[in-house]
């Protein structure tokens, strides 16, 4: 009854924000739904077809894109893990104070810009006699050439910068609540720094890298925008291809559909992945 009580008093509070939730997912997903079995839309008597997802199967070529896309969005993750997950323990458990938030802002300042121009801001410091190539040639005793724009490192770098933070405040999370006791509970009894990392702090730590994990590889598996800037025709990718469908193709049935299946495979990866969530949780 107390439950039953507090779920009531709740409702009005919960409605509006979970009410537009609802209105903000299923409507546009359906109008997609929709586009994604049109034959075209420019008819004014549309008809339906599924040959728009028959298309995928069809060409090689966007399995190729979607594989290669998946195979960057694993590389980000694993390059974000390791990098944010030290620079979040030395958050959580090292530095106090004005050390700590000094370093908070420093996490979260690429939020403070647009991501467009912290884009276009990497493709002038990778290109040649950009940043990076001055600042070389100025300290080097010998003449080097750095010119990485157009490249698939241009667009991993691009891509850790804009999604590194998540990393880093999900393990952050995660570790601040890691009770200190245990760990000096680990070393009294002798254990050695490995040892504390390994069976102390990383099981603990485990559901925010996990959540920092999802948080960028599902947005990374579909991007388009650091691909298609940073990498150039080199850049092309299955998120890419979706766009060009929309913007340069109008070919909106074919995107719809390719978004579809997109989400399904990422769909399809999550499940794959649920029993480890499960356990980590």
């Amino acid at each position: 009854m107390t439950r039953t009580n507090g779920l009531k008093k709740a409702l009005p509070l919960l409605l509006p924000a979970y009410g537009w939730l609802t209105l903000a997912i299923f409507l546009p997903l359906s109008a997609m739904v929709y586009f994604s079995l049109l034959t075209t839309m420019s008819s004014t008597t549309p008809s339906l077809t599924l040959a728009n997802y028959a298309a995928f199967f069809s060409d090689p070529l966007y399995a190729v894109l979607l594989l290669r896309s998946v195979k960057l969005a694993l590389l980000v993750m694993m390059i974000c893990v390791v990098i944010g997950f030290p620079a979040a323990y030395v958050l959580a458990k090292i530095f106090k104070g004005r050390a700590r938030e000094a370093i908070f802002l420093i996490v979260i300042l690429p939020f403070w810009s647009n991501s467009l121009v912290r884009v276009f801001s990497w493709s002038m410091v990778l290109r040649e006699g950009g940043i990076l190539d001055v600042v070389l040639n100025a300290i080097l005793p010998f003449k080097v050439s750095v010119d990485l724009m157009y490249s698939y490192p241009a667009v991993v770098i691009g891509l850790v910068h804009s999604y590194l933070p998540y990393m880093v405040l999900t393990c952050y999370l995660s570790l601040q609540a890691i009770d200190d006791a245990l760990i000096d509970a680990a070393r009294s009894l002798g254990a050695s720094r490995t040892t504390i990392l390994r069976r102390v702090i990383a099981p603990l730590a485990l559901p925010g890298v996990l959540a920092g994990s999802a948080l960028i590889f599902i947005p990374v598996i579909g991007s388009f925008m650091e691909p298609r800037i940073l990498g150039g025709r080199g850049g092309t990718l299955y998120g890419t291809v979706i766009e060009d469908q929309f913007t340069a193709v109008y070919n909106w049935p074919l995107g719809a559909a390719l978004s579809f299946i997109l989400l399904a495979v990422v769909l399809a990866i999550l499940l794959a992945a649920a029993p480890v969530l499960r356990k980590a949780a």
